[in-house]
């Protein structure tokens, strides 16, 4: 990836020949979605912007269901009796850093002879035939998964799932027949650059369940020779968090029927040395018992030429309508410019494919009229594109120029019948949508055909333009989202910072990505991770790193301002300080520089008690003396406080119900950023 700024130093590998040491900084683990169809090549061409990526050739006990079977457990919040309760449960992230092995004792764990492709390796059966559930055995229980559930989830064998950039490819294989390899130091061929190693993966094998899983440390190899470790955690394919799952299916098989209960896949992601060439990656000698089986792995291409200049989280799935044969026309900012462009569609959370039946970009005229011709968008080629559950679909490159601080008009034409759908659920922008039936109107000029109005981002989750510096990623809550800010004005504290960096020349004129979700928090899930729900709060910013920060087109910086909703909610200080620890040194070991803002006063806010302030004034002074955690602190609680009751915000900053700022507190949170400390 060219880059235009330093990064930080922290996990990066110091080199002899041969031999490869990492810092401890807590490594990744941060389980994630979505299936495409790709090898390495394919992926870095999807990420030059030369095509959309193509098809790859290479790659017991008492059977009772419990309650922790079908929900999984609870996520809500961390339970402060075990050892490692300064982490919510999941594999996002590791809670303290493991001790790093020598590669030379670890990865020559590899048998001998030359690396294999990952599917000469298969040796378990995971995925079996309703009709004959007896012939896989995917957790030493007999249990496996369903083969037709995973094709109604438009998970068919060979189909490539595209996660965060990274092409993962569903093995081939019939049901019944090896599909998985479990991990015990084996060596897959995989060869190329990349900016993470991503793996999918689940936990099952016959000792104890526990919802941790399964986990080992594991070895990539470099064509020069050199070495890094990396640590991989497989969740529990029944009983792992739901927040970080890829994908679930309703139901398991067992040699005596079809059992329900939610069954998972995750996608694992690890940091590799950037640069550097990729030979082969040992797989983590966790031992047949342990049952961390590997489906597929690939290198996550770089974003090479690409700069993200617009963006939104996912925040939950939900019900729609039902929308029969309509079109979207989704109204969107920018914040760089660019003389190309691609749109990123994320089927995040879903247990279905979504079809597309054509989409169109266009400069936005008055209300939902477009201010020239719409310019179609294709997909690897076709018209259209179909989503598996969970996955990811970037539109091929198209000659359309962006104008920096510009609305953009994205129409998305949804030919089937559609109930539910992932979405942005906050907007402070008002979208359209057309009637019932009234068919394809992406390519039209006029706003006559859509008549409703509507609140939200389904589907739709970035704009790229080619060229320029990368973004600045701004990870946050309602207040980042822009609650309270004019509606339709561009507002928030994120698009007045786009401003302010276009207007200088002191530093790399960044993208500036907002993903903040209304309602968010820092250590606790508000959406339970599956199924339809009116709870559009999202995961926790910890659980949604990896797909909301570290694999956001071209991030250089992620800025996070965010534990309102938490200490609101009675989640103490202590535990707001651990995770954004433990965010911090996830991003700084991907080679991102991570900026850290106070929390802004709510003393009036019904719910901001003395004891929410209390924590509120611990994770402040803890930021504010944060320095050797975070490359840049910026204080937005000094910015609009009142001096006089610092519990408050002063009234010229208020919008109005003492905990979201007006237009002037965002203006306040923007000029308190020092831009040089961007970089």
């Amino acid at each position: 990836m060219t880059r235009m700024l330093r990064t930080s130093k922290r996990g990066a590998s110091t080199r002899t020949p041969g031999r490869t040491r990492h810092r401890p900084v807590g490594p990744v683990a941060a389980a994630r979605r979505t299936v495409a169809t790709g090898v390495v090549a394919a992926a870095a061409a999807w990420a030059l912007g030369l095509g959309a990526l193509p098809a790859t050739a290479d790659p017991g006990p008492d059977r009772a269901e419990t309650a922790a079977d079908v929900t999984g457990p609870d996520t809500s919040r961390t339970d402060a009796t075990r050892p490692d309760a300064a982490r919510p449960d999941g594999p996002a992230l590791d809670p303290a850093p493991d001790p790093v092995p020598d590669p030379l004792l670890l990865g020559d764990a590899a048998p001998d002879g030359e690396p294999l492709p990952l599917e000469r390796l298969f040796d378990n059966r995971g995925v079996s035939d309703d009709a004959r559930p007896g012939a896989a055995d995917f957790d030493g229980r007999g249990d496996s998964f369903s083969a037709q559930e995973l094709r109604a989830a438009g998970w068919t064998p060979g189909r490539t799932i595209a996660v965060d950039g990274a092409a993962l490819r569903w093995p081939a294989t019939a049901p019944g027949r090896p599909d998985n390899v479990l991990a015990d130091g084996q060596a897959v061929r995989l060869t190329g650059r990349g900016e993470a190693l991503t793996f999918l993966v689940a936990g099952g094998g016959p000792g104890a369940r526990t919802r941790d899983g399964a986990a080992g440390t594991g070895l990539v190899r470099y064509r020069d020779g050199s070495r890094s470790t990396y640590r991989l955690r497989a969740p529990d394919w029944r009983t792992g968090p739901l927040p970080t799952k890829l994908l679930g299916l309703p139901h398991r098989n067992t040699p005596d029927g079809r059992r329900a209960g939610t069954v998972r896949l995750y996608a694992v992601t690890v940091p590799v040395d950037r640069g550097r060439e990729v030979s082969s990656v040992v797989l983590p000698r966790a031992g047949r018992e342990a049952g961390l089986h590997v489906f597929s792995l690939a290198l996550r291409g770089p974003s090479n030429g690409w700069t993200g200049t617009w963006a939104a989280s996912t925040s939950g799935y939900t019900t729609v309508g039902p929308w029969t044969d309509r079109t979207l026309r989704l109204v969107v900012h920018s914040s760089a410019g660019g003389p190309r462009a691609r749109i990123r569609l994320e089927n995040t959370f879903s247990p279905a494919p979504v079809r597309i039946g054509h989409a169109t970009v266009a400069l936005r005229g008055k209300g939902a009229a477009t201010a020239g011709r719409p310019v179609p968008l294709t997909f690897g080629g076709r018209s259209g594109a179909e989503l598996p559950a969970g996955a990811q679909q970037f539109s091929d490159p198209v000659g359309f120029r962006v104008p920096p601080d510009t609305d953009l008009l994205v129409s998305i034409h949804l030919p089937g019948t559609v109930r539910a759908l992932p979405v942005h659920s906050y907007t402070s922008q008002t979208s359209y949508l057309s009637a019932d039936g009234a068919g394809d109107r992406t390519a039209e000029r006029g706003g006559e055909a859509y008549g409703t109005a509507l609140p939200s981002w389904p589907l739709l989750t970035g704009v790229d333009v080619a060229g320029g510096p990368g973004s600045v990623v701004a990870l946050g809550d309602s207040i980042t989202d822009g609650e309270r800010s004019t509606p339709g004005a561009n507002r928030r504290w994120p698009d007045l910072l786009a401003r302010r960096l276009r207007a200088q020349w002191d530093v790399p004129r960044f993208g500036v990505l907002n993903h903040g979700i209304s309602g968010n928090r820092v250590v606790t899930d508000r959406y339970p991770g599956t199924g339809a729900s009116s709870v559009l709060s999202g995961v926790s910013a910890e659980h949604r790193l990896e797909r909301d920060v570290l694999a956001q087109t071209g991030a250089r910086t992620v800025v996070v301002f965010e534990g309102v909703n938490d200490i609101r909610a009675g989640t103490t200080g202590d535990e707001v300080i651990a995770t954004l620890k433990r965010i911090a040194a996830a991003a700084h070991e991907r080679g991102m520089r991570v900026a850290v803002a106070t929390i802004a006063p709510c003393g009036g806010f019904f719910d901001c008690t003395a004891e929410a302030e209390s924590y509120r004034v611990a994770v402040n002074r803890h930021i504010r003396a944060g320095l050797g955690l975070y490359d840049a602190v910026f204080d937005f609680d000094a910015a609009i406080r009142d001096p006089d009751r610092p519990d408050r915000m002063l009234p010229r900053f208020d919008g109005g119900d003492h905990l979201h700022p007006n237009d002037a507190g965002m203006r306040a949170f923007s000029e308190a950023i020092d831009l040089r400390k961007l970089i």
